[in-house]
């Protein structure tokens, strides 16, 4: 269904998104809308508004997907794209605090449960003493995991901890758990590595894990500030473009897209 061209930040740094792509500040930019976004479930959802709506809108939209949690967000703010649809509120803040960028949020879209996964343990009480964890390493993830790990009985963190909690927080960890701090997007793929790993959940979806049905324990949906949003460079926000983007993301069709898609995976925010 999906017209996406898989992008890494490899091929970024070598120039040849400059040759691609069109963003918001060229001079000879067409009436093409690209949006940055991670694989899945982003660039699915992009491509059902791409092959089903945006027609009905006018909107000639384009998706670059991206494998990491960096790019999108320069390329947002350097105009090398025009919007991105990756991430959550607390990671673009830090994001924007160290990196000295201008990206806002336009429409919250979905929420993906951060989930511990494992492959030698069938519930939490199999996680033996001593187990290894693998944690997200971008600090509001990293934060997001070690929360979930407390609320679920694994650790307790030192009171007053936020959102840049990393394992040097631990107040209690009663099991003696160790932890791995790797890269998100490698979190799936060290699993037979790991005694278990806290996986953000577009990252589990695409790695064939069910949230709903393999975790171990899973994030509740309710008052959960991590939904993903459509993004752009401050100043963007009343573009006719994004306006019809946002407005087709936030559409019923989308509703029922994400929920007769991901089953309880992706849950929508709309």
């Amino acid at each position: 269904m999906r017209n996406t061209t898989k992008i890494t930040a490899a091929v970024l740094a070598a120039g040849a998104l400059t040759l691609g792509l069109t963003g918001c500040s060229s001079d000879e930019k067409d009436d093409t809308f690209t949006v940055a976004a991670s694989s899945v479930p982003h660039g699915q959802i992009l491509g059902f508004v791409k092959d089903e709506l945006a027609a009905k809108e006018g909107l000639k939209l384009e998706v670059k997907e991206f494998t990491d949690y960096v790019t999108p967000n320069t390329a947002t703010q350097n105009g090398d794209v025009d919007a991105n649809y990756f991430q959550h509120k607390p990671y673009l803040d830090d994001f924007n605090k160290k990196n000295k960028t201008t990206i806002v949020p336009v429409v919250t879209v979905h929420l993906e449960p951060l989930g511990l996964y494992s492959k030698k343990a069938d519930d939490l009480a199999g996680l033996k003493n001593g187990a290894t964890i693998a944690l997200p390493n971008d600090t509001t993830n990293e934060a997001r995991a070690l929360k979930l790990l407390e609320e679920n009985g694994l650790i307790k963190l030192k009171p007053g901890t936020g959102n840049e909690a990393t394992p040097k927080d631990i107040a209690e960890n009663p099991r003696k758990l160790e932890f791995k701090e790797i890269e998100a997007a490698q979190t799936p793929r060290v699993l037979d590595d790991v005694d278990a790993a806290v996986i953000n959940g577009n990252y589990a979806v695409e790695a064939k894990l069910s949230p709903k049905d393999d975790s171990l324990a899973l994030e509740s949906a309710d008052n959960n500030p991590y939904g993903n949003f459509l993004a752009v460079k401050a100043g963007n926000e009343n573009d006719e473009q994004v306006k019809k983007l946002a407005k087709l993301l936030a559409s019923p069709e989308v509703k029922k897209y994400i929920e007769d898609t991901y089953d309880g995976s992706v849950i929508p925010a709309v």
